[in-house]
C-alpha cells in the first residue's frame, strides 16, 4: 500500500525519485510546495481511479494530508 501511495504522490505530483523516499513519517501538506490545493484535487482522483474508491468533500480535512501515513490510513479504511 505505501508503495502505491507514493507512486500516487510521485505522478500526481511530478516528484520524480524524490517520492522514492517517502515513509510514514514523511509530512506532506506545508512541506512539498507541489501539494497545492489543486494538486490535493489530482492526489484524490488519481486515489478513485487507482483504489476504485469514491471519497466525498466531508471526508477530507488537513489531517488526511498530514503525512504519507496519514494518506495511506485513509485509503487503507476506505478499501
Amino acid at each position: 500500500m505505501l508503495e502505491d501511495i507514493r507512486s500516487v504522490l510521485r505522478d500526481a505530483l511530478s516528484l520524480g525519485d524524490r517520492a522514492q523516499n517517502f515513509t510514514d513519517s514523511t509530512p506532506l501538506l506545508g512541506s512539498i510546495p507541489e501539494l497545492d490545493s489543486m494538486a490535493v484535487v489530482t492526489v484524490l482522483t488519481m486515489l478513485e481511479e487507482r483504489f476504485g474508491l469514491t471519497i466525498e468533500d466531508d471526508e477530507i480535512s488537513a489531517d488526511v494530508f498530514e503525512t504519507v501515513g496519514a494518506l495511506r490510513a485513509f485509503v487503507e479504511a476506505k478499501v
